[in-house]
């Protein structure tokens, strides 16, 4: 034990537990799934299955191919081109993040039903009466759902790939405009390669968010594996045969990272000694401009404008007709009651395991911290039902622990009392807390600690008093993203909250269920009001800062070679 350690040793021993549990849900799917699902699973196979695995890698290619367009398309104009509005529209971009995907689903489909206001007022214009006189294709289908989807997740891939345009050295830029080509020559030859890891960590983020979806998925039509896994589980009452889909969507969730990292094994970048110097943007004018400007407008305008301004209006006449409900009310103080606690353990262990990262770097530390870090790259689904035996064989090892030196009955008390869901929440954005509290100790030179050592702080005085104040802008964009993450989730909250306990995105899920749109659009609207605040801290921190941060909090999220 070195003098830097000595103090705190415990936070390894803290670090390994963690590990144990982040892990324990996969392998707990291992043994459920081993138990066999009866009769079920013939019928799995030749109903289910192929259904599901065909809607849900459709969905992947084509969510996939347009959010790699939008994103690095929008990313390159705003960064090699200069022309009106190009500065609201950087952060502006960024905006569709804040719309959960089953939010836009749900709005969408008011939006665009046939006695809805975009189909009436196409028929006001055509001067027809009847819905049966302007059918337009609907968007319960394949097609909108991968349209929905790349509209909202594509920010993942601009925000990577813009990070990379803008970190790009402009004399690579003027030595190929000196050889002779010309600006797409640049961008096709030139920018696009080198951006190619932020593109692929962009997509893959984007695609996993589209794995975890149930809520836009289910509105829609399309059967995905997450679908099946809900409807076996809670229609079937079949938790093995769920189990089972859910391993295989594990499956397929790996082979995504081990495809992205595969297609970038041989590529390998470095910059110049000195600083680089940013791309210098080109003026646009006239009708350039203006496609430059519609060209990025139109991705913001499908992806939040739209449907944050139908949310607002069906918000404003809801309370007009019957006011705030009491219900909603008690359900948005769950929201952020569970959100927040989840939001304080995280940040707790994330430190953990960040000092823990900083002060010992051998490779049983290392493994440990990147098993602590897989819980983001987990559905939502797959992770509640691995969560079930573990949460289980707690519930039952206190029980008996607490009746034989008490003599009470703690009953369930994770699953009643929400602690299910905080440890859910916990494992699944873990891996934000430790990225963005790990970026924020990097900055620390090593000399910091050696000297205050040397005066003689404790190791825990060098952590409370030193490191704590410094990192305090890391640990608020950590609390920031995961207390809204943890908002917005819908899958785990719908599988392990307790009974009677509503949030506002079940309340949501519950009433687009149900059909009755307006009802949840108070609802909705707090949701995305909430989901704002990550995109306002964004835009506050220095544009290059948060670029070069949000790759290395994507890169994290993908298990990368170097642990978090």
């Amino acid at each position: 034990m070195t003098r830097m350690t000595r103090g705190i040793s415990g936070f390894p021993i803290v670090s390994a537990i963690v590990a144990v549990f982040v892990a324990a849900p996969v392998v707990a799917l291992l043994f459920l799934a081993a138990q066999g699902s009866g009769d079920l699973w013939p019928h799995l196979v030749a109903y289910v299955l192929p259904q599901a695995v065909m809607d849900t890698a459709i969905l992947l290619v084509g969510v996939g191919i347009l959010v790699i367009v939008i994103g690095t398309g929008a990313a390159w104009l705003v960064t090699a081109y200069d022309f009106p509005g190009r500065g609201v529209l950087q952060w502006a971009l960024l905006l569709p993040l804040a719309m959960p995907t089953y939010i836009i689903a749900y709005a969408y489909l008011d939006l665009l039903h046939p006695v809805g206001p975009v189909q009436t007022a196409l028929r006001a214009m055509l001067g027809l009466s009847s819905p049966r006189d302007l059918i337009l294709p609907d968007i319960r289908s394949m097609g909108g759902c991968i349209l929905l989807f790349g509209f909202v997740l594509f920010p993942y891939v601009y925000f990577t790939t813009r990070a990379m345009f803008v970190m790009q050295m402009a004399s690579l830029v003027e030595v190929a405009r000196t050889l002779g080509a010309s600006r797409f020559g640049l961008f096709w030859h030139v920018a696009l390669p080198l951006a190619r890891p932020a593109i692929a960590v962009g997509a893959s983020l984007a695609l996993m968010d589209a794995l975890n979806d149930i809520g836009a998925s289910e509105f829609l039509g399309v059967r995905t594996m997450t679908v099946s896994i809900y409807s076996t589980w809670v229609n079937r009452s079949n938790l093995p045969g769920a189990a089972q889909i859910a391993l295989i969507m594990l499956a397929l969730v790996i082979s995504l990272i081990l495809i992205e990292r595969y297609a970038r094994r041989r590529q390998s970048y470095a910059g110049a000694a000195q600083r680089s110097r940013r791309l210098s943007p080109e003026p646009l004018h006239g009708f350039k401009a203006l496609l430059a400007i519609l060209a990025c407008a139109l991705p913001v305008v499908i992806g939040f404008v739209a449907p944050a301004l139908h949310l607002l209006v069906e918000a404003m006449q809801r309370v007009q007709f019957a006011g705030i409900s009491t219900s909603l009310i008690a359900q948005t103080i769950n929201t952020v009651t569970i959100s927040a606690l989840a939001t304080a353990v995280a940040l707790a262990i994330g430190l953990v395991l960040a000092f823990t990262a900083r002060l010992l770097r051998g490779r049983v530390t290392q493994m440990i911290l990147r098993t602590a870090s897989l819980g983001y790259a987990i559905p939502g689904t797959v992770l509640a039902i691995g969560l079930l035996g573990p949460i289980a064989l707690i519930e039952t090892f206190v029980g008996d622990a607490a009746h034989a030196l008490f003599g009470i009955s703690t009953g369930l008390f994770m699953s009643a009392s929400g602690a299910a869901l905080i440890y859910a929440y916990v494992a699944r954005f873990l891996t934000i807390s430790t990225g963005n509290i790990e970026n924020g100790l990097a900055r620390l030179s090593p000399s910091l600690d050696h000297a205050a050592r040397t005066l003689g702080a404790s190791a825990s005085g060098v952590v409370t008093r030193i490191h704590l104040p410094l990192i305090s802008p890391a640990l608020l964009s950590a609390a920031v993203l995961i207390f809204v993450d943890c908002m917005k989730e819908l899958p785990a909250t719908l599988l392990l909250r307790p009974l009677n306990f509503e949030t506002l995105a079940t309340h949501l899920y519950g009433e687009a269920a149900r059909g009755t749109y307006e009802d949840g659009s108070i609802a909705a609207l707090a949701i995305v009001l909430f989901g704002l605040l990550p995109i306002i801290l964004l835009s506050r921190i220095g544009q290059r800062k948060v670029a070069v941060e949000g790759q290395n909090a994507a890169e994290s999220a993908l298990l990368p070679e170097r642990s978090r």
